[in-house]
């Protein structure tokens, strides 16, 4: 079994932070159904092509989304294993507030048994 290491905390914060905005949402699931350029993604939102081209690259810099050259064309794509570590992470946080929470049942049904 290979076991990786824990994700460092730069890691999570710009995962996460990329994930916290709506736009790069939106951005990301756009990208996961088909590749798209840059101008196509800046066309479908009300601001400037410089601030679309932000938003890409906070979703690159999380790794989220890959770009590539097309002649002169940018190119932008989803990350699906990078999407699969995100929920991974999610997974686990959800594990160990679902055991905190089996655990409280224990407690409080232990309890209502000395009553």
């Amino acid at each position: 079994m290979v076991v990786s290491p824990e994700p460092s905390a730069d890691y999570l914060d710009g995962l996460f932070g990329a994930l916290a905005d709506a736009t790069r949402r939106d951005i990301l699931a756009r990208v996961m159904d088909a590749e798209a350029s840059v101008s196509e993604l800046a066309a479908r939102y009300p601001m400037s092509f410089a601030a679309v081209q932000k938003h890409v690259a906070v979703l690159e810099q999380a790794q989220l989304v890959v770009k590539r050259r097309d002649g002169r064309t940018q190119r932008v794509a989803g990350n699906p294993d990078a999407v699969r570590r995100a929920n991974r992470l999610l997974q686990q946080f959800e594990e160990i507030w679902r055991s905190r929470v089996g655990g409280l049942d224990e407690l409080l049904s232990t309890s209502n048994q000395g009553e």
